[in-house]
């Protein structure tokens, strides 16, 4: 079959090399625009990096100045951490302070009696209750296990109730309060009580409820105390009246109420009272208006025609002092006015908070916060309050609610704290009202009074100075690779892999005509060398102060790094400027100037104001990406045109040479019949 030629299949020709080669001179300027493309984009992308790198450093630049400046930040430490801790925000003072624990709060946790493994709960309506919250529970009877898991889906943040294994062939129930505090009792309603009683969780109790101080007889005069102001009467029990249950205690008055022996030998006992404050006339503004000293009229006189005679003035023969005005007397206004009497004679004040909004305040007194306690004592001193107070009464608070828990883990209270001398009572172990700004955490009771200290937290401060000088020197080598054609600026970071620094290579100086880095490089170390003094006594206002510039080490050798602007941090002198100077170093970073209270100065604020002109929306970053879009886009659109004409070119070019080689393989084949035929002939 010699001479068969297929136009696409044989190439007995070459056709097919033949068009290649002009295919390729034809596709010189769709190769010349793919790499225009391709440069577009690596330009682009080196943008784009340099961009993050500088978003990454105005960040970090923020943190240095902003509201939630690393300076500003405060850690805790307390001496008793397994019983107390704190939590202080960035507006704590620094300060120490002294607190006893003498009990955390704590929540009611109650324990069923042992009960046999396959026990029923029976069915019914179970019903619980802390001061806020009733949680309803329709039941239809089942085991242990199976109440516990409703009672739990449907307790949310009130109850928890858990089943635990006893002994052999015995389980028992715990039900827990979610809330602590002496007012967050947890009570038993409905069939939830009688199967509390069936199962031994609670027992029955008649309540032992003392009651004192609703006769006058009971009332004794209070212990005198030494007198604030001359002239000003003293507290006495003069003008106390008890009526319908309530001792009246006007300005100026007290009384001393013993407790009855009854009361001291109750267990967990605590006295409940109330106690209303009202104004009233000023005992002090009544005597100021008062006249102490005397007046006489006039003598007199007589007049005839012309002349007037006057009468000798009266002779009152007064001393000076005695005709001299006396001071006015100030106002007293006090709610340190209750006090416990001890059995040695001492006293200790019970803290009041009393408001003159609030028509009755609840005064609860658990005695054994008051060791050795004989009487309460309330001594008005005021000069214009009186106070009523209701008759008072002394019981237990559990035994109040007809019952008590027969196995408790543990029985709702306040947890309570001396801070100061001053003894607190709050429902909760997380305190946020007694040191501003700052929350106590409250755990267990302390062996030993702790000492809590707030101080700024210069490890944070350190972090936030290491990762600015991280990003600076990131940011800046970037600069440096893009404006500069020196190999040894990529070799000297040798913090990169080998890979990163390939990535390097390939853009070293790819900017280099472009003066948009070379003037940012230039205003970033102005403003990193530039002195910012906030005030006269300032100490600290460059950044070499504190141990970060260009050659914090002091190396007196020549290395060309060192003249690229990276910065250098000497970690021994920052350590010791943050512990001498860390306001100093705050205010470096950003300060107002002009009290307007908004910062407008400083090396943080500098960098921030240059930093955001690049890259910001808008900026010189987004401008330069934004043009090399628009070049992509038009070198896309090209390069779709230059690709269609050339598939257009080369399919004319096969076309052509197909249809050539086709008439020359005819030709042969022409050639190859004729000769065959003079062939034969010549054999004849």
């Amino acid at each position: 079959m010699a001479g068969i030629s297929i136009p696409g299949v044989s190439d007995q020709y070459k056709t097919n090399e033949t068009v290649d080669k002009l295919m390729q001179i034809e596709r010189i300027p769709l190769t010349r625009e793919q790499k225009t493309l391709e440069t577009y984009k690596t330009q682009q992308d080196a943008w784009r990096s340099v961009n993050r790198k500088m978003t990454s450093l105005r960040d970090s630049v923020k943190t240095l100045y902003s509201f939630e400046n690393p300076f500003n930040n405060k850690i805790t430490s307390s001496t008793e951490e397994n019983a107390i801790t704190a939590e202080a925000t960035r507006k704590a003072a620094y300060e120490s302070f002294k607190i006893d624990v003498i009990q955390p709060a704590t929540s009611d946790r109650f324990l069923t009696s042992e009960l046999d493994a396959d026990t029923k709960v029976p069915s019914g309506t179970y019903t619980y209750k802390d001061s806020e919250q009733t949680i309803t529970m329709k039941w239809k009877g089942g085991s242990l296990q199976d109440f516990s898991n409703a009672l739990n889906r449907r307790g949310g943040n009130t109850i928890k109730t858990r089943v635990i294994g006893a002994s052999a062939g015995k389980k028992t129930l715990s039900i827990e309060s979610q809330k602590t505090g002496l007012e967050n009792k947890l009570l038993f309603a409905d069939d939830a009580r009688t199967f509390a009683e069936a199962s031994g969780m609670i027992v029955k109790v008649k309540p032992k409820t003392v009651e004192f101080g609703n006769t006058r007889a009971e009332y004794k005069p209070a212990p005198e105390t030494p007198l604030e102001q001359p002239r000003l009467p003293a507290v006495s029990a003069v003008k106390l009246a008890v009526s319908e249950g309530k001792a009246i205690v006007p300005p100026r008055t007290g009384f001393l109420l013993e407790i009855p022996q009854l009361a001291k030998e109750t267990k967990n006992a605590h006295i409940q009272f109330s106690i209303t404050k009202e104004k009233t006339a000023d005992v002090a503004e009544e005597i100021n208006k008062a006249n102490d000293r005397p007046e006489f009229p006039e003598s007199g006189a007589a007049q005839y025609r012309d002349i007037t005679i006057y009468n000798a003035g009266v002779d009152s023969e007064l001393t000076a002092e005695q005709l001299t005005k006396p001071t006015p007397l100030d106002t007293i206004e006090t709610d340190e006015v209750l006090f416990a009497i001890l059995n040695d004679g001492t006293e200790k004040e019970i803290p009041l908070k009393l408001n003159l909004e609030k028509p009755e305040t609840e005064i609860d007194i658990n005695l054994s916060e008051y060791k050795n306690i004989n009487a309460i004592v309330l001594r008005n001193r005021n000069t214009g309050t009186t106070f009523s107070v209701s008759e008072m009464r002394s019981l237990n608070p559990s035994e109040n609610l007809g019952y008590v828990p027969q196995h408790p883990i543990s029985t709702a209270d306040d947890a309570i704290l001396k801070y100061e001398g001053i003894t607190l009572r709050r429902p909760e172990n997380d305190i946020d009202d007694v040191i501003p700004e700052v929350t106590l955490h409250v755990s267990d009771k302390t062996d030993k009074t702790a000492t809590i200290s707030i101080k700024p937290d210069k490890e944070s401060a350190k972090d936030a100075l290491i990762s600015f000088v991280g990003n600076y020197n990131q940011a800046l080598s970037e600069v440096n690779v893009l404006s500069q054609t020196k190999p040894e600026i990529v070799e000297e970071l040798d913090y990169l892999s080998e890979e990163e620094k390939k990535e390097l290579r390939e853009k070293l100086g790819m900017f280099a005509t472009d003066s948009s880095l070379s003037s940012l490089k230039s205003s970033m170390m102005s403003a990193t060398s530039a002195m910012y003094r906030f005030s006269e006594s300032a100490e600290i206002t460059m950044l070499s102060q504190i141990g970060i510039a260009t050659n914090a080490t002091n190396y007196s050798g020549y290395t060309p790094s060192k003249l690229r602007g990276y910065l250098e941090i000497d970690e021994k002198k920052l350590d010791s400027e943050l512990e001498k100077h860390l306001e100093d170093i705050k205010n470096m970073f950003g300060f107002d100037s002009d009290g307007d209270l908004i910062v407008d100065s400083g090396i943080g604020f500098a960098l921030d104001k240059q930093l955001t002109a690049y890259v910001q929306s808008g900026g010189v970053f987004s401008m330069k990406t934004g043009s090399l879009d628009r070049k992509i886009k038009a070198s896309e659109q090209k390069i779709s045109r230059l690709e269609t004409q050339m598939d257009s070119k080369e399919a004319d070019l096969k076309n052509k040479y197909g249809q050539m080689q086709g008439a020359l393989n005819s030709l042969e084949n022409q050639q190859s019949t004729l000769k065959n035929f003079s062939n034969r002939n010549n054999n004849q």
